[in-house]
Order: structure tokens, then C-alpha cells, then sequence
């Protein structure tokens, strides 16, 4: 049996053999790598970075290798994770199939459905969006209304979701629907996969006060979906988007430990050198001297350094079944993530109040604006007032205030 030493040695020089020069640098927004059908690779050696990864199967390196995953231990995979730090190596792959849907697949999925999905998932080869939120169901998710009708082989939807992610840009969706209108809303919901390319289905981005577009409405008109892509038993979806959702509340808390590698942008510091802000950006330097400021910077960082211990300790305890921890890490990291922002803004003064003209650089301009999107942690995968209330009643077991009202 291999030593954890000796898997270090050898992971530390495939590393060295075989991550690009230019992968050991900071991430970039325009080089993110969402893989798939028709993937674009800004740079020439992202594309040779994610193909290195997914042949040794480390863009999921613990998830089975029957399916293509690294087939990796938890003390392997944290040495992995410990050295493609070490020299700074940027994700191979950026996935909502690796954070979102893989994990409920391993788990929900036939054999079948695994076989099908996940390797392609590993491999970057499709682009997965999901739709869950829909024009009258946000934070009140069960009264959704999209309808899946079976029939022969195929489900027949008809509906529409909002804010759905990059669907425009997307392959695949996971999709929750409603297939039995007549019993109680969480007991008719079922979670299906269908392609994006499927005739009935358009799209139409929403701009944000960023001037970006990451979300979209999205349409389905008699778009068909083959029955046999039903994951988990008719009826029962609800489950499975429930755990979906701590995947996607742990995947969202991670911007509270990192900006540049976020859908919340890619130009700004990360925590170790948020005290060099100012400088970057052409600030006034003479502010980092004020106690206040950096009082407030050492505070920062002593939770950030904090949370991302306590978020990878979670992680062990997410293997052992539902629970409240990803309530817990979505709520913290979303509001670390904004005082990121409140103090970066503080450090580099009257630079970060730019919208447009001459007298700011691009990051400057970029940064304002990301700043306005930090805001919309807080309401994205749940909102925060949702996750408070999950923590009360299940970590803290207070009452359920409404079901009281009710009598």
C-alpha cells in the first residue's frame, strides 16, 4: 500500500512535469475553462492543463474511477489539493456538472446514468446549467410549476426558469419539474436531464447592473426529454434537490475564501494580498496606515483563515448524509465575501467609486462593479434569510414560527 509520502513525491513531480508555466498564475476571467461542446480556450495551455487533469481523473480526483473520477482517498485528495496549491496551479476545469450535479448523480444515479454522465463531466465535454428558480418560485422553491408530462419514451415540458446560469452557453440542464399537480407541492416534483439543444427550449439573458449577462430566462415549449434521463424515482425530486443544494451553498460559501476564481469576477486580491490592494489599483497608499483600516484588514483575514479551516473540516461531514453545515458556510462566506469588497473599496479610496471615462484603469472599473455583485451573495442558492432559518430549526431547534402562526 502507498504512503501518503510517496503519493506526495509522485504528485509533486507530475505536477512540475506537466502543469504549464502560465497555469501557476493567478486566474484571469477571460481564462476561466467552462469546458464543453464547444469549449474555447483563451489560452492555448488551459486546454492542455485540463486535458493532463482529466486523463489522471484530479478535476474529480475522489470521485470513482469506474466513472473517470481520480479514484482518491480523503487524505490523497487533501494532499493534492495541498500541492497544486503550493505552486499556485489555477482549476483545470470550472463546472457546475463537478459542484453541483456530479455529486447527487454519484449518489441518486443508475449505473446507467453514471456511465453516461459522469465521465463527460470529469473530461470538461458538457456544459451543465440548472434549472431550478422560475418567475413565481424563488426562496419558496416547491411551489414551482413547470410541467413534465410522460409520453411513450419521452417527458413533455412546458414552463419556464429565470436566473438560470449560463444557459445560453450551456450543453445539458438539470432541471426540477413538476410531475403530479395533485398531491402536496414537495411530493410532485421530480429532477430530469435533458439537452439544451433540444427543439422548444430558448433563452434570454438578463442583464445585471454589472453590465454582465451570467443569467438567463429560460423556456420550454413541448421540449421532450427521454424518460430514461428521470434520476431517482418519480416524484421524489424534492430530495434531490435539497441535497443538490448544500452542494451549491458550499460551491457559493467558497467566495468568502477566494475572488479571482468566482463568478463574482477574477481581477481582485485574494486574502493573502488584500493588504496590497491599494497599490494595485493606484489607490492612496496613505490609508493602509490608518489603525482603523488595518485593524479591520487583520480581522479579516484571522476569519477567513478561520472559515476555510472550518469549511474544509465540513467537508468530511458532508459524506455522512444531509445537514445544516452548507446552511452555515453559504451565510458565513457570502457575507465574508462582501467585506472583502467593503474593505478593497476602503483601501484604494475615491478609485473604487469609478463607473466610466478617464481616470481609472479597467481593474478599477472592473472592481466597482464587482463589488455591486458581491451583493447578490446573500440572495443566490437561497437566500440568507432562508439559511437562517434552516440553522434555527435544525441546528438550534427552534420552532418552525409559521407552522405556529398556522395554529
Amino acid at each position: 500500500m502507498q504512503s501518503q509520502q510517496e503519493f506526495r513525491n509522485e504528485t509533486r513531480i507530475w505536477l512540475e512535469q506537466n502543469c504549464p508555466e502560465s497555469m501557476r498564475t493567478s486566474m484571469v476571467q477571460e481564462e476561466v475553462v467552462w469546458g464543453g461542446r464547444n469549449a474555447e480556450f483563451a489560452n492555448p495551455d488551459s486546454e492542455t492543463w485540463l486535458q493532463r487533469m482529466a486523463q489522471k481523473g484530479w478535476t474529480c480526483p475522489s470521485w470513482p474511477a469506474e466513472y473517470g473520477g481520480g479514484g482518491l482517498d480523503k487524505d490523497q485528495a487533501i494532499v493534492l489539493g495541498e500541492e497544486l496549491a503550493r505552486i499556485n496551479a489555477r482549476p483545470a476545469l470550472t463546472s457546475f456538472g463537478i459542484s453541483m450535479l456530479g455529486p447527487v448523480l454519484l449518489e441518486y444515479g443508475n449505473h446507467q446514468q453514471k456511465a453516461e454522465h459522469i465521465p463527460k463531466i470529469v473530461r470538461g465535454e458538457i456544459r451543465w446549467c440548472q434549472g431550478y428558480s422560475e418567475p413565481g418560485s424563488g426562496s419558496d422553491l416547491a411551489s414551482l410549476s413547470t410541467k413534465a408530462e410522460l409520453q411513450g419514451d419521452n417527458y413533455l415540458i412546458n414552463g419556464s426558469k429565470v436566473w438560470t446560469s449560463y444557459a445560453d452557453k450551456a450543453d445539458w440542464i438539470f432541471c426540477l419539474v413538476r410531475t403530479d399537480f395533485d398531491v402536496p407541492k414537495h411530493s410532485g416534483i421530480s429532477f430530469i436531464l435533458f439537452d439544451m439543444a433540444s427543439e422548444g427550449i430558448s433563452t434570454k439573458p438578463i442583464q445585471l447592473i454589472s453590465g454582465s449577462s451570467p443569467f438567463c430566462e429560460t423556456f420550454f415549449d413541448d421540449v421532450k426529454a427521454p424518460a430514461r434521463n428521470l434520476i431517482g424515482r418519480l416524484n421524489e425530486g424534492w430530495s434531490i434537490a435539497k441535497r443538490l443544494l448544500q452542494h451549491e451553498r458550499t460551491m457559493i460559501s467558497g467566495f468568502g475564501l477566494s475572488a479571482g476564481q468566482s463568478d463574482n469576477g477574477g481581477t481582485t486580491s485574494t486574502i493573502s494580498s488584500l493588504e496590497g490592494t491599494a497599490m494595485h489599483y493606484r489607490g492612496d497608499t496613505k490609508k493602509l496606515s490608518d489603525p482603523v483600516l488595518r485593524d479591520q484588514i487583520a480581522r479579516f483575514k484571522i476569519d477567513a483563515d478561520a472559515f476555510a479551516h472550518t469549511s474544509r473540516r465540513s467537508v468530511e461531514e458532508s459524506k455522512q448524509g444531509p445537514n445544516a453545515t452548507s446552511s452555515m458556510l453559504k451565510n458565513y462566506g457570502c457575507e465574508l465575501n462582501k467585506r472583502r469588497y467593503e474593505l478593497m473599496l476602503q483601501a484604494i479610496g475615491s478609485q473604487g467609486l469609478g463607473w466610466e471615462g478617464e481616470g481609472f484603469s479597467d481593474e478599477e472599473l472592473q472592481l466597482t462593479r464587482e463589488w455591486l455583485r458581491s451583493k447578490a451573495n446573500s440572495i443566490e442558492g437561497g437566500t440568507s434569510e432562508v439559511q437562517l432559518n434552516i440553522i434555527a430549526k435544525r441546528v438550534l431547534g427552534l420552532p418552525d414560527i409559521l407552522s405556529l402562526a398556522r395554529k
